[in-house]
């Protein structure tokens, strides 16, 4: 049986981003919900594609889904002719090309709640057009499986299997409650913190502390055994606040209880070593519109959000 496509209302090109889609996705429904569809929608395109090529693409069982060896071929070619068609409407458009549709970001929760949500509306004001589905939390995502844009990464990127722009760095501080202190003065120098209970945010620090004059570069680390180690900003600030320990936590997240006295700066000449803060994608020819026009927001913005000293 012959199939019209234009009948269906679907072209080529969609059927053929549809595929890619699932194999990347890895099942059906998968790709259902990263495109905003149904699996029997998903479905449907697959067999319309299967029947206008004369081939099938998917074997499928109920647990497993694998390419056939006319799959894999369609696959590969499809992916460069989608690539091929993005790369031809962004000469056609220009680079002043107006984004539309859906991007995808992973932030961090605590950042992704507070610092970068002004570049993130900055992004919508400028573009219209454009919706954004923010996601938060603190692993990296499988950007394929998950149908993921990019990410927002705090903190140093191994991963030679993505693309890692820096986009500033976070300063980070020493603070503590004032009832922790009893009364004493406060302390000047890394010395004089050793001896005082400690909290460990474990993603940064562990067992060590080093901090660095902001002035000479003089650099000074000593051990400590933290009271409380946990991997959340929030929670360390939380508890530095409730007086249980030192903590070494990103200027931006202290500016209100600093400025509340409800935590002191710490050694105020000396920093702990700052993080940097990276937007990371993964590598392709092309890249849409969406996630072009999000990265130049990034990269003007972001420095100024994350950079701020408390005063």
């Amino acid at each position: 049986m012959k199939i019209d496509l234009l009948t269906t209302g679907t072209d080529r090109l969609a059927l053929l981003e549809t595929f890619v889609r699932i194999v990347e996705a890895g099942s059906l429904s998968a790709a259902a919900a990263q495109m905003g569809s149904t699996q029997p929608t998903v479905s449907r395109r697959l067999q319309i594609l299967e029947r206008s090529l004369g081939v099938r693409l998917l074997q499928r069982s109920t647990h497993a889904m694998k390419l056939t060896e006319d799959g894999a071929r369609c696959y590969e070619r499809g992916k460069e002719l989608i690539a091929g068609w993005q790369i031809l409407e962004s000469d056609v458009r220009g680079a002043s090309d107006e984004p539309t549709g859906l991007l995808r970001v992973v932030a961090p929760h605590a950042f992704g709640q507070q610092q970068l949500v002004g570049p993130l509306a900055e992004y919508l004001r400028r573009y219209p057009g454009m919706a954004v589905e923010w996601l938060l939390h603190d692993r990296m995502p499988d950007f394929v499986a998950e149908g993921v844009d990019c990410a927002i990464r705090v903190g140093d990127v191994h991963d030679p299997s993505v693309v890692a722009l820096r986009l500033g760095e976070v300063p980070r501080i020493v603070v503590a409650a004032p009832s922790l202190l009893g009364g004493a003065p406060l302390p000047e120098r890394p010395a004089e913190l050793a001896g005082l209970p400690w909290l460990a945010l474990n993603i940064f620090y562990r067992d060590t502390v080093e901090l660095t004059h902001a002035a000479t570069g003089e650099t000074e680390s000593f051990p400590i055994r933290p009271r409380l180690s946990t991997d959340s900003l929030h929670a360390l600030r939380g508890a530095a606040v409730m007086g249980l320990g030192v903590g070494i936590a990103s200027g931006w997240a202290l500016v209100e209880d600093l400025a509340e006295g409800r935590l002191l700066h710490l050694a105020p000449r000396w920093q702990a070593p700052p993080v940097p803060v990276h937007l990371v994608y993964p590598p392709t020819r092309f890249q849409p519109a969406r996630l072009r026009r999000f990265i130049e927001i990034m990269r003007a913005t972001v420095p100024q959000a994350v950079g701020r000293m408390p005063v």
